[in-house]
């Protein structure tokens, strides 16, 4: 290098600095990076205590192994740690930390003290830093374990300083990402004081099901329904909601990857695949999900603080948790508890089930009709209909039918979540009443009806017998660039979903067919979506939503509408083919087909309880 060269070796203070940046965030980062060090030193007990968000003051205590003189000292320096020893290790890693940059990073940039010991040592050791530099090395007297305060984070950081929020909001962080750790380590005990308040006192030794009803409660446990699933050396287990329980945001969505609360956009993508047409766009569910694979098919060296990770089969696991969400959903489905919401959900629409682990197609096993009855005379007020594998037509009304008309029979059921149901009329033109024995619910026959075609189309096109119907007039397409190259090379999977198309030169297609029913489709959106579906997901993944997408459509067209008015024995039919559906609290949109309120409900408003 020449003289007066404009390159230099930066200061090891100002290097630490640099990397605090990419570590410590706010006062909550500092909180992960502690936690996750004494879980790898095998604490069974942890307790933090924080004063105006942890600005001023950020203390964790725990019960691990602990650290002698030596291994203390080399803890605060930079890519200093016992979790890796070479190259190799970094491709299964098999602890939370590893990058040996936390202390370091932290002790920078505030007055740091550390007191540890190891249990078969007579006496600890107390270290003090300030700004990087070692103040104080001495003996202590502290029980097995260690102890970490951070006062004054950013003190000599000014430019840092004044990015961070009011006290207030940097507590609500740090509760975020206590009450992440102590979901992805229910074993371990886990105290939070906040200004002098103790906020949670977690028991050790929980189970997943224990700590989420400690952090979030009993009513939204009794909301949720188990998933466990385990192919190959990948297992997943944790709990999920069904689709009458929403949010508005994934906010209370929680990823665990070996104990690492993580993201990867390949899970993200799969649960919102995986309640594609059961709940409405824009609504998210509850998810607490435990992923359990092998360290070597983790990468979790993306990103200093280990926010995201990736898979190398990251297909595999995709298919895996469509696979378990979808079964389970459509296994114990009405599994819910009907009660009052907390702000910003959407409640349950069911009444709790009396009985357990069954099918839905058992659950709700309504009679079926009579052949005989499919086809009785059109009663006053009533419709022309041709059952539910064609179009009900409605017919001039004569005189509005009511109950008081004609004896309405009462449903027998041999098992679902009330002993019997009553079709007591149709109101408002269009919403149908059924009576239980504890509570009535409203039915919805339009969105009923699309749930029932819905799913008779989608197991049609499952067998093989897409029936495609030929255009009047061909339509001529032209795609994008990259919309034409992933049609062009999957035109063996349009016809098997039954699109007529064929290359036409370039990057123009001619359509000269479409599954039977789906004529209304916009062909030109339509090949779009299908590509847009090819690239992300290949060709099973877009299979699967693209026919879904489209007969969805199609059930919607050809379902009942708004106020046709039925007659009994047509919302009989109605009924029970809802009720014998795999998922029949959800039209394929993600609206609501039924609502039940119970009578106590009723009492409570009328002031008889």
């Amino acid at each position: 290098m020449s003289e007066g060269g404009h390159i230099r070796l930066l200061s090891p203070d100002v290097a630490n600095k640099i990397a605090a940046g990419e570590v410590v965030e706010r006062p909550a980062s500092v909180l992960k990076e502690i936690l996750e060090n004494a879980i790898d030193a095998g604490a069974t007990q942890i307790d933090v205590e924080a004063v105006s968000g942890g600005q001023r003051l950020l203390s964790v205590s725990d019960n691990g192994s602990g650290m002698n003189r030596d291994d203390a000292l080399l803890s605060i320096e930079r890519h200093a740690t016992s979790k890796i020893h070479n190259a190799e290790d970094i491709e299964a890693i098999h602890t939370l930390g590893f990058r040996g940059e936390a202390l370091a990073a932290i002790s920078s940039v505030s007055r740091f003290r550390l007191r540890t010991r190891r249990q078969d040592d007579l006496a600890g050791t107390e270290l003090i830093v300030n700004g990087g530099k070692l103040v104080d090395v001495k003996d202590a007297g502290c029980p097995p374990g260690s102890l970490l305060e951070i006062r004054d984070l950013f003190y000599n950081v000014p430019a840092r300083r004044k990015f961070m929020r009011s006290p207030q909001t940097e507590t609500v962080h740090l509760r975020q990402m206590f009450l992440l750790q102590a979901l992805a380590w229910p074993a371990v005990g886990m105290s939070l004081t906040l200004d002098g308040r103790k906020t949670w006192a977690l028991a050790a030794g929980a189970t997943p099901r224990e700590r989420i009803r400690e952090l979030f409660g009993q009513e939204l446990l009794d909301s949720l329904t188990p998933v466990e699933f385990q192919e190959g050396d990948i297992h997943l287990a944790g709990f999920i909601s069904l689709p009458p329980l929403t949010r508005a945001d994934r906010t209370e969505q929680y990823v665990f990857v070996n104990g690492r609360p993580a993201s990867a956009p390949v899970v993200g993508y799969a649960i919102a695949e995986s309640y594609h047409s059961l709940i409405p766009d824009g609504r998210h569910p509850y998810i607490f999900l435990y992923l359990i694979m092998p360290p070597g098919e983790v990468d979790v060296n993306v990103h200093p603080t280990k926010k995201e990770v990736r898979f190398r089969r990251s297909t595999d696991l995709r298919d895996a948790i469509i696979g378990a969400f979808r079964q389970t959903l459509a296994g114990a489905g009405s599994a819910f508890v009907a009660g009052q919401s907390s702000p910003g959900v959407t409640a349950p629409v069911l009444p709790r089930l009396k009985i357990d682990d069954l099918p839905m197609s058992r659950i709700f096993s309504y009679p079926r009709i009579p052949e005989a009855d499919k086809s009785p005379p059109v009663p006053a007020g009533g419709v022309v209909g041709t059952g539910l594998s064609g179009s009900l037509r409605p017919t001039e009304p004569e005189a509005p039918q009511s109950p008081g008309n004609a004896p309405i029979p009462s449903a027998k059921v041999r098992s679902g979540p009330w002993a019997w149901c009553r079709v007591v009329g149709q109101v408002g033109g269009l919403y149908v009443i059924l009576e239980t024995e504890d509570g009535y619910v409203v039915m919805d026959p339009h969105a009923a009806h699309e749930r029932v075609l819905f799913e008779k189309m989608l197991r049609a096109v499952e067998q093989g017998a897409v029936e495609s119907q030929g255009l009047l007039v061909p339509e001529t397409v032209e795609l994008p660039p990259r919309d034409a190259l992933y049609v062009r090379k999957n035109l063996e999977l349009m016809k098997r979903l039954g699109i007529g198309v064929s290359e036409f030169g370039g990057d123009t297609f001619v359509v000269d067919a479409l599954p039977k029913g789906m004529n209304g489709m916009g062909i030109r959106e339509m090949l779009a979506d299908v590509a847009q579906h090819l690239e992300t997901l290949g060709e099973r993944g877009s299979h699967s939503r693209w026919r879904e997408e489209a007969i969805a459509q199609a059930a919607c067209k050809a379902a009942v509408k708004a106020r046709d008015r039925l007659s009994l024995v047509e919302v009989e039919q109605l009924v029970s083919a809802l009720a014998s559906s795999e998922m029949p609290y959800t039209c394929p949109h993600g609206r609501p087909t039924l609502i039940y309120t119970p009578f106590k409900e009723l009492a409570r408003k009328f002031g008889r309880e």
